[in-house]
């Protein structure tokens, strides 16, 4: 009797110890080229999006999230936490020295898989390289079609589709896929004892890490499946362009992660799996939705807030009891800390975001006081650079420009020179002191790289209207 006693003791603190380790899965949706005005949750009122509204009923919905206002430049803050004035290199670039959460997830003991856009390196291993053990990407080796019959790669080998399948269902498959492969209970892996014990429940397997970077909703705007005039036949981004599939490919990207939520209830782990979903940067800005009773033109590639104000939803029922609505400001810097905070694992240093896994439990945390962005698309060898600093109502560029948010959210008035009320004037010091912080933060040799890379196309001679224009892939 005594031996059983000590036996059935020890069963339960081992599946106790079990219990203990369980860290949350954690999935990262970004969508491409989509604006806060595209979600009805935000305001709202051209699209439908009900997966991504239930989302933010049962979570955290935020309305002061900024990206950078085109893709690669959100890209590389995001993975990295790292503000684009420390590590930016150029457009279509992720500089092989940096660690992102991949390497700290996976070091953590998380499988890693990544889906969807890449451009950010053409190397084989460039997913691997950032530590992402799984991967399906557009736009890794090359660049061939992204929707009707596409180019995809898998763990860098390419694969062409033929028979009228859809990139993004494609993508959304392996996504669904890489779930359910990494969240099944390894009994093997387990001991005979916690086995015995029940510790194979769903909850105790090796937690996952996905990040998820959709290739919706960029351009060209062609129909999805779920469209009247979807054609499984064409092969080419340059058929059946039309602003007006801007709303069934937004209500795709809806359907995509109605179709993970499902994924996860249906194999126990919705509890405890963080869904965290923002957009990369403004709307295209041949896109104009209605939000908020008015009109809102999309805003991609602008430093105002059309171009860097996006959606941000979070979601984990085992932390969040209720819905709420936070107005604290959240930069796109902030989700790798926030990812290390909320499973446990020390963020690396020289980080520039701020966790807001505070906010997501109900708590005060510490808020930002401020957001810091430093742009420059390096798309040419136009190095121009458009820095600023800005609160829920001020902005300030490194430039001297001025803007009161509330009222000129377009940035039409500069008011840097006129009297100042004394909200706006402490504004202002506040702002031009965060401004100070980083005017060294550059390295030089960031900048004479690029130069020398040539990676940077010239920028051609102006011509006449059009002649130009950027390429904001």
């Amino acid at each position: 009797m005594k031996h059983l006693v000590i036996l059935v003791s020890s069963f339960g603190i081992l599946v106790s110890s079990f219990a203990a380790e369980q860290r949350p899965n954690v999935i990262l949706i970004m969508v491409d080229d989509f604006g806060y005005e595209c979600v009805t949750a935000n305001g709202g009122e051209s699209y439908q999006t009900p997966n991504l509204d239930k989302l933010a009923a049962s979570g955290v919905r935020f309305e002061n999230c900024h990206a950078q206002p085109l893709c690669t430049p959100t890209r590389v803050q995001l993975m990295t936490g790292r503000y684009n004035v420390r590590n930016y290199l150029n457009f279509g670039t992720l500089r092989r020295e940096e660690t992102t959460f991949g390497h700290i997830m996976k070091n953590a003991g998380y499988a890693t898989g990544i889906c969807g856009k890449w451009q950010l390196g053409h190397e084989l291993d460039s997913p691997q390289h950032f530590g992402f053990e799984e991967s399906c990407l557009w736009q890794q080796t090359r660049r061939p079609p992204r929707y009707t019959n596409p180019g995809l790669e898998y763990n860098g080998v390419e694969k062409d589709f033929t028979k009228g399948e859809y990139g993004p269902t494609l993508v959304n498959d392996f996504a669904l896929g890489f779930i359910e492969k990494h969240s099944r209970a390894k009994r093997d892996s387990l001991p005979e004892a916690a086995r015995r014990a029940g510790a194979d429940t769903p909850g105790n397997e090796k937690p996952f890490f996905l990040y998820y970077p959709m290739i919706l909703t960029h351009n060209p705007f062609q129909p999805t499946p779920d469209s009247a005039n979807y054609d499984p036949t064409i092969s080419s981004e340059q058929k059946l362009q039309n602003p007006k599939h801007f709303a069934d490919m937004t209500a795709y990207i809806d359907k995509m992660v109605g179709r993970i939520v499902s994924k996860l209830d249906e194999l126990g782990l919705r509890e405890n799996t963080l869904i965290l979903f923002l957009g990369d940067n403004g709307t295209n800005s041949g896109i104009t939705s209605r939000f908020q009773g008015r009109d809102y033109k999309g805003g991609k590639g602008s430093t105002n807030a059309h171009g860097t104000h996006v959606p941000c939803i979070a979601s984990w029922p085992a932390v969040m009891k209720k819905g709420r609505v936070s107005a604290d400001l959240v930069s796109c810097a902030d989700f790798l800390p926030t990812i290390c905070a909320a499973t446990g694992v020390e963020a690396p240093a020289g980080v520039d975001g701020v966790s807001f896994l505070p906010q997501l439990k109900g708590e005060v945390g510490t808020p930002r006081e401020w957001l810091y962005i430093w742009y420059s698309p390096r798309q040419s060898k136009d190095m121009t650079v458009r820095e600023y600093a800005f609160d829920q109502r001020f902005k300030l560029y490194r430039s001297g420009e001025f803007y009161d948010l509330l009222t000129d959210e377009s940035e039409k008035r500069d008011i840097a020179a006129i009297a100042l009320a004394t909200d706006a004037a402490a504004a202002k010091v506040k702002l031009q002191g965060v401004l100070d912080q980083f005017k060294d933060a550059r390295p030089a040799e960031l900048d004479k790289q690029f130069m020398d890379s040539g990676a940077g196309k010239d920028k051609p001679e102006k011509k006449g209207k059009g002649q130009n224009k950027k390429k904001t892939e």
